[in-house]
C-alpha cells in the first residue's frame, strides 16, 4: 500500500522556495508544495538571528523519499538545510489516491 511522507524544509526567501517546488512538481517527485513566510530565530556562528524565511512542505508517496531529500540537498542554498520528515499516520484516502497519481508518471516541462 502507498503511504505518503511530508518532508519541511526553510528557504532564504519565497522566490528559491517557488522555484525548488515547481522543479519538484513538475518532475513528480511531489504532488505538492505548500509555502509560507515564516521567521526563524536560531544561533548561527555564535550569533542569535532573527531571519525572515519561507518553509516549504513537500508532500510525496514513500517511493520517492530518497530522491525528494537527495533533490532538496542538492538544490538547497543552505550549508546546512534542514530535511526533516513529518511521519503520517493517517490520511483520508481520496487525498492519498490523488497523492499517488500526482507522482506516478513525470510531468511535461513547460
Amino acid at each position: 500500500m502507498t503511504s505518503m511522507i511530508m518532508i519541511i524544509s526553510t528557504y532564504p526567501d519565497k522566490k528559491t522556495a517557488s522555484d525548488v517546488a515547481q522543479h519538484m512538481v513538475r518532475e513528480g517527485i511531489a504532488a505538492c508544495v505548500n509555502i509560507t513566510e515564516i521567521t526563524s530565530v536560531y544561533t548561527w556562528n555564535g550569533e542569535i538571528e532573527n531571519t525572515p524565511e519561507c518553509i516549504a512542505i513537500f508532500k510525496a508517496t514513500e517511493k520517492n523519499r530518497d530522491v525528494l531529500k537527495n533533490k532538496i540537498s542538492q538544490t538547497h542554498p543552505y550549508q546546512v538545510p534542514e530535511i526533516a520528515e513529518i511521519d503520517i499516520t493517517s490520511i483520508n484516502q481520496p487525498y492519498l489516491n490523488w497523492l499517488t497519481e500526482s507522482t506516478a508518471k513525470t510531468m511535461p516541462i513547460k
